[in-house]
């Protein structure tokens, strides 16, 4: 049994402005100091401090405090708790980092106040579960940040590529990300192209960029040096397969999925990058936003691929 599957658990309030870090209350630490016979009474204490939508967290429920006891004392658990207490125990740097980004966000859109940031240990095998949020609070699943560190386990039983995308360093520019994707409007008129799908992620890269300017483009893509590399010499050369393979168009995604899947890949080039498009739709919404005045909330609100793309002027070298 998951800790999401008893109903997602979390870590942690947040108050910020623009001269403090976020603050992290980080409910693995709750979880797993506290003996497990004070347990009930320790989160009962904790009074609205874990009470969100992103939680369903019930000290008076017998059933569901026995569920989240046998979590807390199960070994694989425990063992995983002492590796990322081992590795992010302190986390002021990334507080401080993701602070500064949140309150970039909101001057950026001003719909973006995020009040709380949680983190917990989640035991969840799915890797799309490593950051959430509900509109104004986000969740950081921490075990999805160390999988390096937890291989002798074959914890997650995760493929390689995603072992390596799974380190604390992307964890900022995944939550700005996360927060990009929970605002950016989808359209409703039409199935949704490969193109619709590029400029949406593409937002989404970009905004995180905007809200994290020191951060490299290799954390933003989560990309290997030797990935971002490939992608910077071979854009022109995925641009033109695209467009003379009529892939941008495509609203069959079973045809097009593996061009933005995460993998180890993209199989339609030899030793390439992942999610090439995703990188390219990137590029197209940054020549878009240098030359209109669009602002990141309109920017979020249009859902016209094409336009977007006319306007760019994209034309990669």
């Amino acid at each position: 049994m998951t800790l999401v599957a008893l109903a997602s658990l979390a870590l942690a309030g947040c108050h910020h402005t623009s001269d403090e870090a976020v603050q992290l209350h980080r409910f693995e630490k709750v979880l797993f100091d506290t003996p497990v016979e004070q347990l009930q009474s320790t989160i009962a204490a904790t009074g609205n401090e874990f009470q969100t939508d992103l939680l369903n967290i019930q000290p008076q429920n017998p059933q569901f405090m026995a569920m989240l006891a046998d979590f807390a004392q199960d070994p694989t658990m425990r063992t995983i708790y002492h590796i990322v207490d081992s590795v992010m125990g302190d986390m002021s740097k990334i507080s401080a980092q993701l602070g500064a980004a949140l309150t970039k966000a909101q001057e950026l859109h001003p719909a973006m106040k995020y009040d709380k940031v949680f983190t917990y240990v989640s035991g969840s095998f799915d890797y799309d579960m490593r950051v959430g949020c509900n509109g104004h609070e986000l969740i950081i699943s921490l075990d999805q940040y160390v999988l390096p560190y937890t291989q002798r386990f074959n914890y997650f039983n995760s493929p390689l590529f995603l072992v390596q995308q799974s380190k604390p360093q992307y964890m900022v520019a995944d939550c700005m990300a996360a927060i990009a994707r929970e605002h950016i409007a989808i359209p409703q008129d039409h199935e949704m192209t490969m193109l619709d799908y590029m400029m949406a992620e593409g937002k989404a890269i970009y905004f995180a960029q905007q809200t994290l300017p020191h951060t490299p483009d290799s954390i933003l893509m989560r990309y290997s040096q030797e990935q971002m590399e490939w992608m910077e010499q071979n854009e022109k050369n995925v641009w033109v397969y695209l467009q003379t393979n009529k892939v941008l168009f495509d609203v069959d995604y079973n045809r097009f999925h593996n061009f933005i899947d995460d993998a180890p890949k993209t199989n339609a080039f030899n030793n390439s990058a992942p999610r090439t498009p995703y990188y390219i739709g990137w590029h197209i919404i940054s020549k878009y936003m240098a030359n209109t005045s669009t602002s990141m909330q309109q920017l979020f609100e249009e859902t016209d691929a094409q336009k977007i793309l006319n306007e760019s002027n994209y034309r990669p070298k």
